[in-house]
């Protein structure tokens, strides 16, 4: 029985033309190299932010200092408040009917993030979601002591909205690091998502239940027989 539902944000259920990762990228590149969206977007994706840059770092095999990363971490969060200031900020397709038809059915509807939690709220701001009549609770990266692949944000999730049998919450997600979250708190079902940072055969790798093209999918698997 499926109590709660736990959606990733960006490329999953918000469509921000995938801003964080270009800027992501902008910041490191800033610093002197020369990585590629994708490889951006391999190594970070999914994480708390400052963790993706160290990773992507990690790709050309060197030492890199807790002080670089907090600088580039730092610029990253300059260069992300504006692009946020100029960017139009929508849901994904469906997000919101999809969020409806479960609350319909008494399930819980969650979001999380790697974005902190200033970050996360502005982007459901935008959209006009709000916490209650749209969605049961926010739970982002600044919230929890350990970030993605960890499950603290689904068992926080968890918490605020009264569900203590993880095998009844359901994590959706656009990267690897999604699935593995959701398997590590013990998920009953988790779904990779294409609409987002990773393609089906990179979110395959994690072996979720499925991986679903749309948000609306999501309610097929969800009806069938368990």
């Amino acid at each position: 029985m499926t109590e709660l539902v736990v959606f990733d944000m960006a490329g999953t259920t918000v469509d921000e033309n995938n801003v964080v990762y270009k800027t992501v990228r902008a910041a490191i590149n800033a610093a002197g190299y020369s990585f590629t969206q994708q490889d951006v977007q391999s190594a970070g994706a999914g994480k708390e932010k400052s963790q993706a840059i160290r990773d992507v770092l990690a790709l050309d095999g060197n030492e890199h200092s807790e002080e670089e990363i907090a600088k580039i971490f730092a610029d990253f969060k300059v260069r992300l408040k504006q692009a946020y200031q100029d960017l139009n900020v929508t849901e994904q397709p469906a997000a919101s009917e999809v969020f409806a038809n479960l609350r319909e059915r008494g399930i819980k509807v969650v979001l999380n993030t790697g974005y902190d939690r200033a970050t996360a709220e502005g982007l459901i701001n935008k959209i006009g979601w709000l916490i209650g009549p749209d969605i049961d609770a926010l739970v982002t990266a600044s919230d929890v002591t350990h970030g993605r692949p960890g499950p603290d944000m689904i068992h926080r999730a968890m918490e605020l909205t009264g569900v203590s049998v993880a095998e009844n919450v359901v994590k959706v997600g656009d990267s690897e690091i999604d699935i593995e979250e959701g398997k590590n708190a013990g998920c009953g079902m988790t779904f990779g998502i294409t609409t987002g940072a990773q393609l089906e055969s990179q979110l395959q790798q994690s072996e979720p239940t499925a991986v679903i093209a749309s948000l609306r999918e999501l309610l097929t698997h969800l009806d069938a027989p368990r």
